[in-house]
């Protein structure tokens, strides 16, 4: 399997699998290279480093920054950054303060649902990683409440859901801006996952050229959950844009479907992208 998956989790955040889980199946399945983006945090780099140390697999360091507009979640893929840029570190930092307030504000929504779900055990679940929507889900399949899952964030957890709580997040076009400013290349995640629940809507476009203008460098395109549609429409937006199309699974391990290398980017694009931090 040639290319590169640009967009994998871990437990450092809402994964399953640890960043040497990460790097031998990548191997396994003969990628050439994998991006390491766990949400809003760079503390799995050293142990994906370790473990890539003297094997071919190039490693494409990253976070999955979580934005925000209008109440709407827009999250914005970051690689090659500085996780010591003091104004970037201090927002993914307090990124990771709100999602553990948040975590509390939508258990108490569950409560109020009648659902039973224990903070404590979405703890417990997270061990020690940025709290995510999935750690609250995975509790509350376990109280028999859904079935698994895609249920909960179906029935509840999804934007505008009645467990849903808006974070205070940054704009968008401000993500772009602190990941360029530390050195990095910002490239947005699943735009056609962002819209209306029926598969049609995504992030308008006005955004993205607003993104792009303050220095976004590519979209990601092809993610397994986008339609053909989609597909085309984002590589066509890219292509006016001048902006590059990427691709990556959002691999989760068990706590998605989406398999490691479903969707891949290819070395060239990669070296385009890399060029960014120096354009």
């Amino acid at each position: 399997m040639a290319g590169f998956d640009l967009h994998t989790h871990t437990v450092f955040s809402d994964g399953t699998t640890t960043p040497e889980d990460n790097v031998r199946d990548a191997l396994a399945v003969g990628l050439e290279g994998l991006g390491i983006t766990d949400h809003d945090t760079a503390a799995p780099y050293e142990r994906a480093l370790a473990a890539a140390d003297g094997t071919p697999l190039e490693l494409v360091l990253g976070v999955e920054f979580s934005a925000e507009r209008g109440g709407r979640s827009v999250h914005v893929l970051g690689y090659w950054i500085d996780p010591g840029y003091a104004p970037l570190a201090e927002e993914l930092e307090r990124l990771r303060d709100e999602r553990t307030h948040r975590a509390r504000r939508i258990v108490g929504r569950f409560h109020d649902l009648g659902i039973e779900v224990a903070y404590e055990r979405v703890v417990a679940l997270a061990d020690g990683a940025p709290i995510g929507r999935p750690h609250i889900a995975a509790a509350v399949v376990e109280t028999g409440a859904a079935a698994d899952l895609r249920e909960v964030f179906d029935r509840y957890l999804a934007d505008g859901g009645p467990a849903y709580v808006e974070k205070h997040a940054v704009h968008p076009v401000r993500a772009v801006e602190l990941l360029v400013a530390s050195c990095g290349v910002a490239v947005l995640a699943h735009p056609g996952l962002d819209g209306p629940r029926d598969g049609t809507g995504g992030i308008e476009h006005e955004l993205i050229e607003a993104m792009a203008a303050i220095g976004l460098a590519g979209i990601e395109a092809d993610h397994p959950d986008h339609t053909d549609e989609q597909r085309r429409r984002y590589r066509d937006l890219a292509a006016a844009l001048r902006l590059e199309v990427t691709g990556g699974s959002d691999y989760h391990g068990a706590g998605k479907d989406n398999r490691l290398g479903s969707a891949t980017t290819p070395r060239e694009i990669v070296e385009r992208l890399r060029a960014w931090q120096h354009a």
